[in-house]
């Protein structure tokens, strides 16, 4: 799988989902929902992000946001 820049993927290897910043090599950049620092992944490794793992990821953010947490 080679995602698209821009969209949002579960990395099966970390159980993070990231946003696809770019593609480097063999590996795919992501980046946290909300920003922070990235990470390369193996495309297969990677899988599209459901509804629910994208509100989760949200929502998280936004909790660590409201209690001042960096991000």
């Amino acid at each position: 799988m080679k995602p698209a820049v821009g969209s949002h993927v579960m990395d099966t290897h970390t159980g993070r989902v990231g946003i696809v910043m770019g593609h480097e090599g063999p590996y795919v950049q992501l980046r946290p929902y909300g920003g922070g620092r990235e990470w390369d992944a193996e495309p297969r490794a990677l899988r599209s992000a459901t509804a629910a793992e994208r509100l989760s990821a949200a929502t998280a953010h936004a909790n660590a946001r409201s209690r001042g947490e960096a991000l």
